[in-house]
């Protein structure tokens, strides 16, 4: 009896940056629509299942103007159920910029960010390196 594998490669094809804040996530949303002129709003929340456990549920926003815009999410790190990537518990929140960005944008993104009162930190992030990468995909 031969053996037949299915070989399945998700893709990473977007931006990953990492935000450290004692923020609530209403509030770091709140600033980041004030100081980039965003609109990011509250969508359903990220859901993890693993096969013999209870499903975890993340925090999500969601910023997107059709056809002018990437899709620009804000996701939790953190739940009352754990971490949404482990690996990084010091990261507070993960932003996922889906579709085109140029380094432009990307770096006027982080710098305004940066200036958010009690943003820490904010980091590029390669998601490709990460332990925990697959939560990251929806």
């Amino acid at each position: 009896m031969n053996k037949k594998f299915l070989k399945l490669e998700l893709d990473f094809d977007f931006i990953l940056l990492s935000i450290t804040s004692q923020l609530r996530d209403y509030r770091l949303c709140h600033y980041l629509n004030k100081v980039l002129g965003f609109d990011f709003t509250k969508i359903e929340d990220h859901e993890i299942t693993f096969i013999g456990q209870s499903p975890k549920f993340y925090s999500r926003y969601l910023y997107y103007v059709e056809e002018v815009t990437p899709f620009y999410y804000l996701i939790a790190n953190k739940s009352p159920d754990g971490y949404l990537i482990p690996e990084l518990k010091g990261s507070d929140y993960f932003v996922i910029i889906k579709d085109f960005i140029d380094d432009e944008d990307l770096d006027y993104f982080i710098h305004r960010a940066r200036d958010i009162p009690d943003v820490q930190a904010i980091v590029e992030l390669d998601p490709t390196k990460l332990k925990s990468k697959e939560n990251l995909i929806f």
